[in-house]
């Protein structure tokens, strides 16, 4: 059974979706009139997907979509659209919403809208249930020097030992930020050998010096190569790089009193505080992060 709450403040609007969704077996259709109405519904029923107008006068589609993001994070929404409201529209879909529909085409397609958001969250479940049930998994992925890359493989990582070991979101985003960190670590002093202390002259210099590096041999040809153990206790990633390496013992203490406004060095202090063990090899050019399942 298929529950969806059909919210708008006028009536006409709303007997119109509810009716083109009715027309869909099995579905079950719950009306609300605005937006605290409808917090009020998704909180006390159960409800697999919201429809909602944009423009409402006592809580806009905005504001219940970043009420429900923040308390329902998985219920998708999608909007109804006025003409002249699309700029909203836009800016709904950024701050997460399913999709829209405009209203003027909601007999063509309204019920095609929602069945592939339907779909697409029914497929997610599955996934994430499937995940969960991993016991063990090992991967290599050996990258070029391209950020865009870099940060894909981040969030990859930061969502699969998220979804594995069912942790909360903050816990995502920390274990995510220590890996982010790592790679940026790889990409910029190691593979690229640009200087930290540009960072404390001139931040600009230090990005230009980067972007010139990424198009140059040897650094164009140096490869970063990132190593992933799972199991159901602990996780360890292995970054290694293909540059000269330094020696880690002279690694400043982030959180010395000198170094603690410097810009450089950040990422390390992240690294060690968001993990449970951060340790670099003796060439310097590799370091090795491992979580412990708590």
């Amino acid at each position: 059974m298929t529950t969806v709450l059909v919210v708008d403040d006028s009536a006409v609007d709303r007997r119109l979706a509810m009716g083109l969704l009715e027309q869909n077996a099995g579905w079950t259709i719950l009306p609300a009139a605005g937006g605290a109405e409808a917090v009020a519904v998704a909180f006390k029923t159960s409800v697999d997907l919201v429809l909602t107008d944009l423009q409402m006068p006592d809580m806009d589609g905005l504001s219940l979509l970043a009420a429900l993001r923040r308390d329902k994070p998985d219920l998708p929404v999608i909007l109804m659209t006025a003409a002249g409201s699309e700029d909203l529209a836009v800016q709904a879909l950024r701050l997460g919403a399913a999709g829209y529909v405009a209203k003027r085409s909601l007999a063509a397609e309204l019920s095609p809208t929602v069945r592939r958001v339907l779909t697409a969250v029914s497929e997610e479940r599955s996934q994430q249930t499937l995940r969960s049930r991993l016991l063990s998994r090992q991967e290599t992925y050996r990258l070029e020097p391209d950020l865009t890359v870099l940060m894909a493989l981040s969030r990859h990582l930061r969502h699969f030992i998220g979804d594995v070991w069912q942790l909360d979101k903050t816990t995502q985003l920390r274990i995510g930020t220590a890996i982010e960190e790592a790679l940026l670590n790889a990409y910029y002093h190691g593979t690229l050998e640009v200087s930290s202390n540009l960072k404390n002259i001139e931040p600009d210099d230090f990005q230009s010096v980067a972007e010139q590096r990424r198009l140059q041999r040897p650094y164009s040809d140096r490869r970063i190569e990132v190593r992933i153990a799972l199991s159901p206790e602990d996780v360890t990633l292995a970054i290694r790089d293909e540059g000269p390496g330094f020696n880690p013992a002279a690694l400043a203490d982030p959180w010395s009193g000198e170094n603690q406004d410097r810009p450089c060095g950040r990422g390390v202090s992240l690294m060690k505080s968001f993990m449970d063990d951060v340790r670099y090899n003796a060439a310097g050019n590799e370091v090795t992060l491992t979580k412990r399942r708590a």
